[in-house]
């Protein structure tokens, strides 16, 4: 039987899935040096609501009230091998920035030899006609401080005293949880597989166990690296659970996890980030390697509006 890998360029000899790194990785700076001062309306954000990775971003976005400041359009939630395209649709939108039919030509307007994955999000700056960034990491940390002066927001989530921890925690649940989903997802071995199943539920147990008794992974306070959690968890029983086969547990069945999971999705302008509908449709309709029939599941049944009661952990 022949395996077709979701991307091949991207899987190793022995079947495991070795993600590309981001392409573009220029940055808006406070003072402008590096050519992309922060300014109102300057630029635009390009994201999937379906994107875990893209899904970071906007949530930042959100919390720090940039709406007004940076733009934003979703792209279809279906991808074919054309890749990210914009079309009219629910939660959807033509390019109203470039006219741009597909996302690759905002890479090829930015570098036309480019040979990669076409990926979002993506941070197009209108005055250069050109991607700043492709990298939802520093576009986190753009967004958290960079446009400070444009908001009212003096929220801080990645503060000078816990940025060490921070990242080293970022590390852990990035290898074991964010991209080792996709691990066992995009395996095409049995043993590379379960190697990264078996990581990632050791991962979650332990991450339960720490929030036995803390709100967040840092007290009682979010941080980034709860939103970098959040993106991975909100879809996991949704799509990960079946659809990856990380089907030892459910975060449903995690008392802290869960708890957590709905604490977050609760927090003011987060549940208008999340969009089940593109989520499970991209999986699943896109994805059609792992599901050829293209049926995407009505489940699963889970309210996230239900009390958490991790409010008691805050005293």
């Amino acid at each position: 039987m022949t395996i077709h890998p979701q991307f091949p360029d991207e899987q190793s000899a022995d079947g495991a899935f070795v993600r590309q790194p981001d392409r573009f990785r220029h940055w808006v700076t406070e003072d402008g040096s590096s050519g992309y001062p922060p300014a109102s309306g300057r630029y635009h954000l390009y994201v999937s609501w379906a994107c875990p990775w893209a899904h970071r971003t906007i949530i930042v976005r959100t919390l720090k009230r940039l709406e007004s400041v940076i733009g934003m359009t979703a792209v279809d939630p279906i991808r074919d091998e054309r890749g990210w395209a914009f079309r009219q649709g629910a939660g959807h939108s033509l390019d109203p920035i470039n006219g741009f039919a597909f996302l690759s030509e905002a890479y090829e307007a930015t570098d036309p030899g480019f040979q990669g994955r076409v990926t979002v999000p993506v941070l197009w700056d209108t005055v250069t006609a050109r991607i700043v960034t492709n990298s939802d990491d520093d576009l986190m940390r753009m967004f958290n401080s960079t446009f400070n002066r444009f908001t009212e927001s003096r929220l801080d989530l990645y503060p000078d005293y816990l940025r060490h921890d921070i990242d080293v925690l970022n590390t852990f649940i990035y290898e074991q949880i964010n991209d080792g989903v996709y691990r066992a997802g995009f395996a095409t071995s049995q043993a590379v597989y379960e190697r990264a199943v078996r990581r990632l539920f050791d991962a979650l147990d332990q991450l339960d166990a720490r929030l036995s008794t803390s709100r967040y992974l840092f007290g009682s306070r979010f941080v980034e690296t709860d939103w970098r959690l959040f993106v991975t968890l909100v879809r996991f029983d949704a799509v990960y659970h079946g659809h990856f086969k990380c089907n030892i547990r459910r975060i449903i069945d995690y008392p802290n996890l869960f708890g957590y999971l709905k604490d977050l999705y609760q927090t003011d302008g987060i549940a208008d980030t999340v969009n089940f509908d593109h989520i499970k449709r991209h999986y699943y309709v896109t994805h059609d390697d792992i599901n050829p029939t293209r049926i995407v599941p009505l489940g699963p049944d889970q309210d996230l509006t239900t009390p958490h009661g991790r409010e008691r952990l805050s005293l």
